[in-house]
């Protein structure tokens, strides 16, 4: 007897197989991260075609086949026409994808993941939400995500002697797992500058307060590129322990 599995999900990725075929990266509510085949779904008369658009919230169901999971039914919840209408906002959520599919190998439901991701899609699709900087929405999925991984970084104390920071001369070191004082980069060779304003936002991002992060303006694009330096590096290091 064929299971049908039925749950929620949003499609995060498609690749084309075969002529007709569509093999989608789907992070779901009761199964996590699944990769689930659709059956000559490219082709004009598929049945399921228009309601596995890219980046949308299906109610879906599933059998187990030998080789792949093999998409059953699909029904759109939300497509997310905001985001698709944004090219920037695109651009937000083809990171958060790419980011997830690289760091989640198995299938395993995760709540926390999944309540990060739902409220991540819900604030880039919601015109009222305004936000001045919209990289740090991809910035506040970054951190949030990767700290339920188990890569939560230190960034009120020094990572290595436990002494509360000062604001000055500061440098976040992967390696360590988070910043480092003064006093502990004397014997360190290979750091990353850290500015008191990006610890700030750090802060911020990791006590998710969405509310203050929406509001900020005085960010400058050197503390832009410096958030950006030091997420880019954690990530690099936390892909070298999972590969």
């Amino acid at each position: 007897m064929v299971v049908h599995y039925r749950t929620q999900g949003f499609i995060l990725k498609q690749d084309n197989l075969k002529e007709a075929d569509q093999l989608f990266t789907i992070y779901t509510k009761d199964f996590g991260k699944l990769k689930i085949l659709g059956r000559a779904i490219r082709k004009i008369k598929a049945k399921l075609r228009g309601n596995t658009q890219l980046f949308s919230f299906l109610e879906l169901e599933f059998i187990q086949g030998k080789s792949y999971k093999t998409l059953t039914d699909a029904i759109v919840i939300d497509k997310f026409s905001e985001i698709h209408k944004d090219l920037e906002k695109l651009k937000t959520i083809y990171q958060i994808a790419d980011l997830l599919d690289g760091l989640i190998k198995g299938e395993e439901a995760d709540e926390k993941i999944w309540k990060l991701l739902s409220e991540t899609f819900e604030k880039l699709n919601d015109l009222p939400f305004i936000i001045y900087h919209l990289p740090l929405i991809y910035y506040y999925f970054f951190w949030n995500f990767v700290s339920v991984l188990g890569y939560h970084p230190q960034v009120d104390n020094c990572a290595l002697c436990g002494k509360k920071l000062k604001p000055q001369n500061l440098s976040f070191i992967p390696e360590q797992g988070g910043i480092i004082c003064s006093n502990c980069l004397k014997d360190k060779k290979e750091t990353l500058d850290i500015s008191p304003e990006t610890i700030k936002v750090l802060r911020l991002i990791l006590n998710k307060d969405w509310l203050i992060i929406r509001k900020l303006k005085k960010i400058n694009e050197s503390n832009l590129n410096n958030l950006e330096n030091i997420s880019d590096n954690f990530l690099n290091f936390i892909l070298s322990q999972i590969n």
